[in-house]
C-alpha cells in the first residue's frame, strides 16, 4: 500500500500549526546554512539558530501532546516533560563538549527557574485571570512533590557552596561528592516517579484532548523535533562566543535567559492556553512536571554523561545562582503549596524571574 500524503497525514493540525510547522523548518534550514556559509554574520546565525531551538521545541511538544493524548494524565505529564527536555539536554552536551561551563551551568538551571518562575507565573495569571474570585484553584500533591524534590537538588549545591566558600576539606572533592549526589538524586527521582505513576489521579483529572495525529504521524513529529535539536544545539552553541563578545552580552545571561527561554516558554505555551481554558490541574502538571524532572533528573544525569565530555559539570555553583535556587524553592512553596494562587502571585513569579535576569546581565 502506499504511504498516506503529507496532507492526509497532517490533516489534524490546524491550519495555525501547518504554517508554524512550515516556518520552522525553513528556520532549521537556515541556521543550518549560515552555520557552514562563510561570510555571514554569527550574530545573524545566533538569531537563526535561536528561533530554530525554539521551532524545535515546538515540534517536540506537539509530538508530545499528541502521544500523551493516547496516556493518562500522569503519563502525559511525565511523557511531555521527557521528550519535551531534549532541546535543554542537548544544548548542555554540546556547551560540555565545547568547553562552555558557564553556559551549561546556567542552561541548566535556566531551564528550572524559567519554568518555575516565568512560565508558571504566566501559567497562575492565565488561570486565575479567568475565575470570578481571582484564584486558580489545582490539586496541590503535585507542586507539593516537585518542591520536595527541587529542594532536595538544591541540598548538595548548598553544601557544596558553603564547604567552597569555607575552604573545607569537602570542597577540593567537588567531582567525586557531585558523581554521589547525582546517583542519590536519580534514586530519589526513580522512587517518587513510580509512586506519581501508580498513584491514582485526582477526580478532577483531565487527561487531556483527545489525539488529532496518527501515531505514526506523533512520532515522526518527535524523532524529526528531536533530530533538529540536537544539530541545531551544536549550531546555536558554534554562534554563541562570537554574539557574546558582538552584543557584550554575558555568558550568565545567554544561558540562563536567552536558552532557557528558548528552549522552554515556547515548549510550555501550552500550559499557558490550558490555564486559560480552566484546565488548571493539566496546566500545573506540564510546567511541574517540567521543572521536577530538571531539578532531579537531567540535571544529575547530564553531571553523570559529562564524565564522557571535555568538560566536567558538577552541582558547584556561583553563590548567586545557590540564593536564586533557593529562593525560587521557597517562592514556588509558599504560592503553590496551598492549591491555589491569585494574579498578584503569579505576577511576583515573573517579576523574580525578571529581577534574576537582570543579575545574570551583569555576572
Amino acid at each position: 500500500m502506499a504511504a498516506a500524503p503529507a496532507e492526509t497525514r497532517l490533516s489534524g493540525l490546524t491550519r495555525t500549526e501547518r504554517v508554524v510547522l512550515g516556518v520552522v523548518a525553513l528556520a532549521v534550514v537556515l541556521a543550518g546554512v549560515t552555520r557552514y556559509a562563510h561570510g555571514i554574520s554569527r550574530v545573524a546565525a545566533f538569531v537563526l539558530a535561536t528561533l530554530a531551538l525554539a521551532g524545535a521545541a515546538w515540534i517536540v511538544a506537539l509530538g508530545t501532546e499528541q502521544v500523551g493524548g493516547r496516556l493518562g494524565p500522569s503519563m502525559t505529564g511525565i511523557t511531555q516533560a521527557t521528550l519535551g527536555n531534549l532541546p535543554e539536554f542537548f544544548v548542555v552536551l554540546f556547551a560540555l563538549q565545547a568547553g562552555e561551563r558557564v553556559v551549561a551551568e546556567t542552561a541548566i538551571l535556566g531551564s528550572i527557574l524559567v519554568n518555575a518562575l516565568f512560565v508558571l507565573g504566566l501559567v497562575i495569571v492565565a488561570g486565575a485571570w479567568r475565575e470570578g474570585d481571582g484564584l486558580m484553584r489545582f490539586n496541590a500533591r503535585l507542586p507539593n512533590d516537585t518542591t520536595t524534590l527541587l529542594m532536595v537538588s538544591s541540598f548538595i549545591i548548598v553544601l557544596i557552596g558553603l564547604a567552597h566558600s569555607a575552604g573545607d576539606p569537602a570542597s577540593h572533592h567537588v567531582k567525586t561528592i557531585s558523581i554521589v549526589g547525582a546517583v542519590a538524586i536519580l534514586i530519589v527521582y526513580a522512587t517518587w516517579l513510580r509512586q506519581y505513576l501508580t498513584s491514582p489521579p485526582p477526580p478532577e483529572g483531565h487527561a487531556g484532548a483527545a489525539p488529532r495525529l496518527s501515531s505514526l504521524t506523533s512520532g515522526a513529529l518527535l524523532v524529526g523535533g528531536g533530530v533538529a535539536s540536537a544539530f541545531v544545539s551544536d549550531w546555536f552553541i558554534n554562534a554563541l562566543e562570537p554574539t557574546i563578545h558582538s552584543l557584550h552580552i554575558s555568558k550568565p545571561f545567554a544561558g540562563l535567559v536567552i536558552v532557557a527561554i528558548a528552549g522552554n516558554a515556547v515548549e510550555h505555551s501550552v500550559g499557558i492556553v490550558l490555564a486559560a481554558k480552566g484546565q488548571a490541574d493539566l496546566a500545573i502538571s506540564v510546567v511541574k512536571n517540567s521543572v521536577s524532572q530538571i531539578a532531579a533528573f537531567l540535571y544529575p544525569l547530564l553531571v553523570l554523561v559529562s564524565l564522557l565530555t571535555a568538560t566536567t559539570l558538577t552541582f558547584s555553583l556561583a553563590p548567586v545562582y545557590i540564593g536564586a535556587l533557593i529562593g525560587t524553592s521557597v517562592i514556588v512553596w509558599q504560592i503553590t503549596g496551598d492549591g491555589e494562587a491569585s494574579v498578584f502571585e503569579g505576577a511576583a513569579l515573573v517579576a523574580a524571574f525578571v529581577i534574576l535576569a537582570t543579575v545574570a546581565a551583569f555576572e
